[in-house]
C-alpha cells in the first residue's frame, strides 16, 4: 500500500511539474507600448498622455499613462509618438501600475529620452522623440492605467 501512495506522489508531482513548465514556457507574453505625453517641469515634474499596449498574444488595451517626479529639472515638452518595450510577462495584468523613474533629459526646440523603468519583476523601455525647452535630472513614478 505504502508503494502505490508513493507511486501516486511521484506521477502526481511529474504532471504538476510538467503542466507548469509548459504553462510557465507558452505563458510567456511580449507587449510593446505607443503613446504620446504633454508636460511641463519646474523642480517638481508632471506629464499626462494617452497610449496602446498590444500584445503577441491578440490583446490590446488603451491605456493613460501620468509621469510624476522632482528633481534638478525645468521646461515644458510634448512627445507625439513614444515606443515602449516590456519584458515579457506571464499576465497582462503585471503590465499596470507604477514604475520606478529615473530621467536625464536635454532639449531645445527637438528634444529625445530613453529610458528603463521597473516595477517588480516588470520592466519597461522608452525611447521618444518630441518638441519643447526641457534640460534636467529628475527621478519619480511613471504609472499606466487602463483607459475608461
Amino acid at each position: 500500500m505504502r508503494t502505490i501512495h508513493t507511486l501516486v506522489a511521484a506521477v502526481l508531482l511529474a504532471t504538476t511539474g510538467l503542466y507548469s513548465a509548459r504553462a510557465s514556457a507558452a505563458g510567456k507574453i511580449d507587449c510593446e507600448l505607443r503613446f504620446s505625453l504633454t508636460g511641463w517641469a519646474a523642480i517638481y515634474k508632471h506629464a499626462e498622455g494617452h497610449g496602446t499596449i498590444t500584445c503577441d498574444n491578440g490583446r490590446h488595451y488603451r491605456v493613460n499613462i501620468v509621469a510624476v517626479g522632482g528633481g534638478l529639472t525645468a521646461g515644458k515638452y510634448e512627445v507625439k509618438d513614444g515606443k515602449g518595450k516590456f519584458s515579457d510577462v506571464y499576465d497582462t495584468g503585471e503590465l499596470f501600475g507604477s514604475y520606478a523613474q529615473g530621467e536625464a533629459n536635454a532639449g531645445l526646440i527637438k528634444s529625445g529620452t530613453a529610458q528603463a523603468l521597473t516595477k517588480g519583476n516588470v520592466s519597461l523601455a522608452l525611447a521618444a522623440a518630441g518638441e519643447g525647452v526641457n534640460l534636467g535630472v529628475s527621478f519619480g513614478k511613471f504609472t499606466i492605467t487602463h483607459a475608461r
